[in-house]
């Protein structure tokens, strides 16, 4: 006869052995972790790409701007439009500008062709109207249209203002050329001494 040992039993601190991985587990947990790997890496380094672009684009642009020597066909940024107190209307077209800074004095040059709503409501912002045009008023001065390359000989009428103001707002110089009375052709000189 012959007797049977009792059984052992597992001890209770020791866990049972885990179950043998298959194929298809190990090959979907690695699929699984290499696609963490790259969205971890790989998200990053594209922002990290596109992000380098932009600002060496900006850069570009930026270059270009300031290496400018005379009128470029853009508008002013609001931030310049606001520091020399310079409010082009709507509609307006054939819009160009250029700025200088020095110790001295800082300027914004633009010209734009606006309709006569257009150059009344642009007076108005500035705080002058249509009455303080002066016919024949040449207001921009020989330096400031060499800068630019206006030549205020074509044909007319041409009427200006000057409208100072006590700093460190800016004294703006207008010409309006009224040789098409509908569209009229507005130049603006805005200084300010910073």
């Amino acid at each position: 006869m012959t007797t049977s040992l009792p059984r052992q039993t597992a001890s209770p601190g020791v866990p049972p052995p885990p179950p043998v991985e298959d194929r298809f587990h190990r090959i979907r947990r690695r699929a699984l972790t290499l696609l963490i790997i790259v969205l971890l890496i790989g998200i990053p380094a594209g922002y990290l790409v596109i992000s380098a672009n932009q600002s060496r684009d900006s850069g570009k642009n930026k270059e270009a701007k300031y290496a400018a020597t005379g009128l470029t066909p853009t508008y002013p940024a609001k931030v310049q439009r606001r520091l020399y107190q310079v409010p082009i209307p709507h509609p307006a077209d054939r819009v160009a500008s250029y700025e200088t800074n020095n110790w001295k004095t800082s300027r914004l040059y633009v010209q734009f062709r606006t309709t006569q709503a257009g150059l009344d409501t642009f007076l108005e912002a500035m705080g002058v109207n249509r009455g303080d045009l002066k016919k024949d008023a040449i207001t921009i001065n020989a330096r400031d249209q060499r800068i630019t390359g206006w030549k205020f000989t074509g044909p007319g009428p041409w009427w200006g203002l000057t409208h100072e103001q006590k700093n460190p707002a800016p004294t703006q110089d207008v010409v309006v050329n009224m040789s098409d009375p509908d569209l009229p052709m507005v130049y603006v000189v805005s200084q300010t001494v910073p």
